[in-house]
Parts: C-alpha cells; sequence; structure tokens
C-alpha cells in the first residue's frame, strides 16, 4: 500500500478540527452526491443476484478509489494542495460532530416529553423502525448507534486515512455508503447486497476494535469504568450478529454500566440481539453520558492518526531523499 507523503497528517487535522467546529456540511455533501450516483446505477443493475450486486459495488467503490489515487498522484508533490484535499476530504466523510448532534437532539425531544419528534429523530441515527418505540426503546436505540457509529462515522475513516490518505478516506466511506444503502437482509438485498455488507464488514474489522479498545482507555474519562468495557468487550462482544458492531456496544455498555440488546424492529423483521453489559437499560440522560465518551474516544482516535499519518509520510520523505 501507498505511503501518505507531506501534507495528508496537516490534510487530517485541518479536516477534524472542520468537523468540530462546523459538522457536516450543510448543503451539496458530497456523500449525498455519491448516494445519488448509487441509486441511479442500482436502478440499471439491480438483479436478485451476488454477481450483479458485486459489479454495483466494484463499479462505485473502484471508481471512487481511482479517483482518489489519481488525486494522490497529482498532488504527490504539492503539499499544499494535497492538505487542501485531505483537509476537505477529511471533513466530507467525517460525521463525529453530526452524530452527536443527533443524539443530542433525540435527548433533547425526550426531555420536552415530545415522543413524535423523537420518533422522527430516529432515522437520522438508526435503520430500525420507531412507530411503536417508546422512550426506553428509543434510549436504547440512541446509545446503541452512538456506540457503533462511533466507529463507522469518525474512528474507521480517520483509520483509513492515517492508512491510505484520500484513496482510504474516499474508498472507506463509499464502502460504507453502500451498506448503508443496499446491505440489508430484505428481500430486494439480500443477494444483490450481500457485496456491499461484507465488504463493510471487512473494512471496518479493525476500526471497530480499535474503537472498543479506545473506550476501555477513556472511560475514566468520562467517569466510566475501563475494566467494565474491557469485561463486557471480550465477554459479550462476540455474540452480537455483527463481527464489529458488537464489540463497540458491549465496550460502551461496559464502561458506562448499562445493559444493550433486545428486541429490533426493522421494516417488520423482528431481531432478539442478545444482552451487552450487565447494568440496568439504559435510561435518557445516558444518551449525554455515551456521547461525552464519543467524543472522547474518536478525538482520541483523530489525533492518533493525524501522528499515524505524519510519521508515515516522515518515513516516505526519507526514503525519497535516499533514492
Amino acid at each position: 500500500m501507498r505511503r501518505p507523503v507531506p501534507g495528508t497528517a496537516a490534510g487530517l487535522a485541518v479536516g477534524v478540527l472542520a468537523d468540530l467546529v462546523l459538522a457536516d456540511p450543510r448543503s451539496h455533501h458530497p456523500v449525498a452526491g455519491f448516494g445519488t450516483a448509487a441509486g441511479a446505477l442500482e436502478r440499471r443493475l439491480w438483479q436478485d443476484s451476488r454477481p450483479a450486486g458485486a459489479a454495483f459495488w466494484l463499479v462505485l467503490v473502484g471508481g471512487t478509489v481511482a479517483g482518489g489515487a489519481a488525486a494522490d498522484r497529482a498532488t504527490r508533490r504539492r503539499p499544499v494542495l494535497r492538505t487542501a484535499l485531505t483537509a476537505a476530504a477529511t471533513w466530507a466523510v467525517l460525521g463525529g460532530t453530526s452524530l452527536g448532534r443527533a443524539a443530542d437532539r433525540m435527548h433533547d425531544a425526550l426531555e420536552a416529553g415530545d415522543l413524535a419528534a423523537a420518533r422522527e429523530a430516529l432515522p437520522s441515527l438508526a435503520g430500525r423502525d420507531p412507530s411503536t418505540l417508546d422512550e426506553a426503546g428509543l434510549v436504547r436505540a440512541t446509545v446503541e448507534s452512538v456506540a457503533e457509529n462511533t466507529s463507522d462515522a469518525a474512528v474507521a475513516p480517520l483509520f483509513w486515512g492515517a492508512v491510505a490518505g484520500l484513496p482510504g478516506l474516499l474508498g472507506y466511506r463509499a464502502v460504507n455508503t453502500l451498506d448503508a444503502m443496499v446491505g440489508y437482509r430484505s428481500a430486494r438485498y439480500a443477494r444483490f447486497g450481500w457485496a456491499s455488507a461484507r465488504a463493510d464488514d471487512v473494512a471496518n474489522w479493525v476500526p471497530a476494535r480499535l474503537t472498543a479498545a479506545l473506550t476501555v482507555a477513556v472511560a475514566p474519562a468520562v467517569g466510566g469504568s475501563a475494566a467494565g468495557a474491557r469485561r463486557a468487550w471480550r465477554r459479550d462482544g462476540a455474540a452480537h450478529p455483527s463481527p464489529n458492531a458488537g464489540r463497540c456496544e458491549a465496550a460502551l455498555a461496559g464502561a458506562l454500566g448499562l445493559r444493550l440488546g433486545g428486541r429490533n424492529v426493522y421494516g417488520g423483521r423482528v431481531e432478539e440481539r442478545p444482552a451487552l453489559g450487565d447494568g440496568a437499560a439504559p435510561a435518557r440522560d445516558d444518551i449525554a453520558r455515551a456521547v461525552a465518551l464519543s467524543r472522547w474516544v474518536w478525538r482520541t482516535s483523530g489525533v492518533l492518526a493525524v501522528l499515524a499519518a505524519s510519521t508515515r509520510g516522515r518515513s516516505a520523505a526519507h526514503d525519497r531523499s535516499r533514492t
């Protein structure tokens, strides 16, 4: 894999700061544009088959990575431009601040006793059906979403940005977006979305475990338990049907002394999720605790990503100076 060169680390740092201050772009979001293009291609390519779904995935992800690689080559000797492009890409693909704000809106709606507004807010956090959820169900869905999406929306793109620069940032977000669009076990997508779902599992395998490890490390910063996070992660993480989400959810549950899991409804399909953690079911105020822990986790991952990219950039520059 090609090493990031000078400009990547600075771009990651600027992009993280932009997300902290501005959250997601308010209009003309590049990820929304990608989703529109993916939807149009799906209408042309859809068949109830895995090969068709794999071709759909390959065209979109391959094209995105190729575009990132071309930009990487074009800016190899132009570190200022590389910094600007990397910063813009990082800002576009990061969702850490927006995740926290979405959870805060849920908390505010529940605090005001506005269950209808809380149900309306859930689709920005989780894919489960909100129509029959009471406050307890909405709280649990929010806390579980914060745990899982700390990895998907923030730690994973930063990890891939540190590892592979622009192609890593853009390619990861393409993979994750396609999983969100077609990676379901529904009648339409069980076969067509198979490649997208499996690719997302692979792309998030390391970031999910990094998220769990960081949850253990920073739990005391929010009054949580590092030992509890470690214990729940190791004991309960693999029980979840997702090879990745369970690690993040179990670690957060253990850190905050909560019990997650239970009955989830997705468009009429019911899943019984195993219990994660030993504590009580989350209450309304636990949303704020989960958001605080999430912020510590992903901001720490941002620092680590910048340090890793800086180290690799210096190594690459040193290698070039010797040739």
